[in-house]
């Protein structure tokens, strides 16, 4: 059974009475591997939605998203609000299985429009706190000496500056290979610099990644050297010197 026809029987066999339904995720592009499994938003009209479910079926791993038209709104507002929606993108971009009665269809012009207009802006104090993470694991990894703690460190960093250049960039932001992905057309050449850096943090030198982690932090507006950072935290107001 290909994917779209497992897809639409497990919805079948689940939820009989949905409403639409869409596949999403990797195994609908050209991305597909092995181990893709089915991303699938189902829309009711009640209970017991929201919810979300993992399951196989005939072979296929799958992850399986309910929601009812005002949960999807309600979910979809709180995900924009961090600038990194699956759920939207699923629907934006994912395959429209059957639509009983439209929702279906409005539900992914609505997704559309929203992924094309791009996130919200990011704000100040976010691009201050993921400065101050950045350069205080830039502190640590100069520190260390232990090859163990410089693969966590190291990897850490990768991650982080990944999303701050997408956070600078006005990209949506992602994770694991999401963040790859949108790196890809934000950044061009970012992933590969940053994992080339750190495969030289492997072999004993930090330096190509402090540079290439340095680089995003001046899009950001600061360097990792001279700035006085402070976080306030209730009535407490912490200063970490770089």
């Amino acid at each position: 059974m290909d994917a779209i026809e497992a897809a639409r029987a497990v919805v079948d066999e689940q939820h009989p009475e949905a409403r639409t339904a869409f596949l999403g995720g990797s195994v609908v592009t050209a991305r597909r591997t092995a181990t893709s499994d089915l991303d699938i938003v189902v829309l009711l009209h009640g209970a017991p939605a929201p919810y979300r479910s993992s399951l196989q079926y005939a072979g296929w791993p799958v992850e399986m998203f309910v929601h009812t038209e005002a949960t999807w709104h309600a979910y979809v507002e709180r995900e924009v609000r961090k600038r990194r929606s699956p759920l939207l993108w699923m629907c934006a971009d994912g395959l429209l299985l059957f639509d009983t009665d439209g929702l279906g269809a409005r539900l992914a012009a609505q997704a559309r429009k929203l992924t094309a207009a791009g996130p919200p802006p990011v704000s100040s104090e976010e691009i201050d706190d993921r400065r101050y993470a950045i350069t205080d694991l830039l502190d640590d990894l100069a520190g260390s000496r232990d090859q163990s703690e410089r693969l966590f460190i190291a990897t850490e960093l990768v991650r982080r500056t990944g999303e701050l250049a997408l956070a600078v960039g006005g990209s949506w932001g992602g994770g694991g290979k999401w963040l790859a992905r949108r790196l890809e057309t934000t950044v061009p050449g970012l992933s590969a610099r940053l994992h080339h850096a750190l495969q030289e943090v492997l072999a004993g030198r930090v330096e190509p990644l402090v540079a290439v982690v340095d680089e995003v932090l001046g899009q950001a507006g600061v360097t990792s050297a001279g700035v006085v950072y402070r976080r306030p935290l209730g009535d407490l107001v912490f200063e970490a010197m770089r």
